[in-house]
């Protein structure tokens, strides 16, 4: 007979399991700035279902949230799946949220995007970020998703496999605007320039991110990490402009008409 050590052994191996197989099935999600396809759905879906038929009526509120004092963010990334493309996590620990704003130029074979970096909101997120810009985890890759009418207009970027499941090999939590804990899926404004981190759910933030080229809403489940200056998006209109390839998600999301390609992404 099993004696109670071995009982709770038994049950901690269980428990292991369990969750390596909830990570391996989340890694293996494509990972969404938001689904474009209409989806229907029951009971306990309804909630989340809200997120993706968004009514005229509604009048989604964003509180202002004002920057937080000077200090330090506890930042940590825990590995999760294979990196598509070999690089080392960020520094973890203590990260100061200082200075506020951090600016970055991207450069794309279609032109230039110039970055604006929220340290202060969304330090983990910016640390991130930076440390793959730096590593040149993006150099050389291609956005592989765009959007565009209805209430979602982006352009998704950062997976070096182009194929919307890639990734650094970790992951970190949401910030700004996501407040834990809150199940609220009223959407909210994503106005035109917001830059944000895709995710395939709650704090499975990778490489992956997007950049609002026109006024969009989606429910505040996405980190803005930093804003699109205006020859930024100048370059994002003229990429919508060339089109979307028509594929499995229908004529209004696919991949860009014409490839968009990060030569490079460095700190000014």
């Amino acid at each position: 007979m099993p004696t109670n050590e071995q009982r709770r052994q038994t049950a901690k191996r269980k428990l292991e399991r369990q969750l390596e197989n909830r990570a391996e099935r989340a890694r293996k999600q494509r990972i969404w700035a938001i689904s474009g396809v209409a989806v229907v759905a029951v009971v306990a879906a309804v909630a989340i279902t809200a997120w993706f038929a968004i009514n005229k009526g509604d009048k989604p509120s964003e509180q202002a949230q004002a920057a937080p004092a000077a200090g330090e963010v506890d930042c940590t990334y825990p590995a999760a799946g294979a990196a598509a493309k070999k690089v080392d996590p960020p520094r973890s620990g203590k990260i100061p949220n200082t200075p506020a704003q951090i600016s970055m130029s991207m450069k794309t074979n279609q032109g230039n995007i110039g970055l604006e970096l929220d340290n202060a909101r969304a330090t983990c997120t910016v640390n991130s970020f930076v440390s793959l810009a730096q590593k040149g985890f993006f150099d050389n890759t291609t956005c592989h998703r765009i959007t565009g009418g209805g209430q979602l207009s982006v352009l998704q970027c950062g997976d070096p496999t182009g194929t919307g499941t890639g990734g650094p090999g970790y992951q970190f939590t949401d910030e700004y605007p996501v407040t834990p804990g809150d199940s609220s899926s009223s959407p909210i404004d994503y106005p035109a320039g917001t830059l944000a981190m895709a995710n395939s759910g709650p704090n499975t933030n990778g490489s992956q991110f997007f950049m609002v080229y026109a006024d969009s809403k989606l429910p505040p489940n996405y980190t803005k990490f930093g804003t699109i200056d205006k020859t930024g998006l100048d370059t994002l209109a003229k990429i919508a402009k060339n089109g979307i390839k028509p594929g499995a998600r229908g004529s209004s999301d696919g991949e860009p008409a014409q490839e968009v390609k990060i030569i490079d992404l460095q700190l000014d």
